[in-house]
């Protein structure tokens, strides 16, 4: 909930939460406008807690991600000449499985 436009919560207080993941596989798979298809998922590093909102009372999360990209289908005529062959196995590309 921070920010929303309130103070900045003090993050030299705030403590890591645990959390379980309760469901679906974070991924979603997006077609582009030229024809490829991508796979992002969210990999959560950390939750803080940092206090409560000073307003509502409510306690304020800080959630450390980063965004996993997989190119998972790309038309053929967006592929360029690399200079090396293209693994033949699906499963050797990058990525997450």
């Amino acid at each position: 909930m921070a920010g929303s436009g309130g103070p900045q919560p003090d993050l030299s207080k705030a403590e890591i939460v645990d959390y379980t993941h309760l469901e679906g596989d974070g991924k979603v798979r997006l077609k582009l406008k030229d024809g490829s298809i991508i796979e992002v998922r969210l990999e959560i590093m950390n939750i803080l807690r940092a206090g409560n909102d000073p307003n509502t009372g409510l306690p304020v999360y800080i959630v450390q991600s980063a965004p996993l990209v997989r190119l998972v289908e790309t038309p053929k005529e967006l592929r360029k000449g690399s200079g090396r062959s293209a693994p033949t196995d699906p499963k050797a590309l990058p990525g997450f499985g």
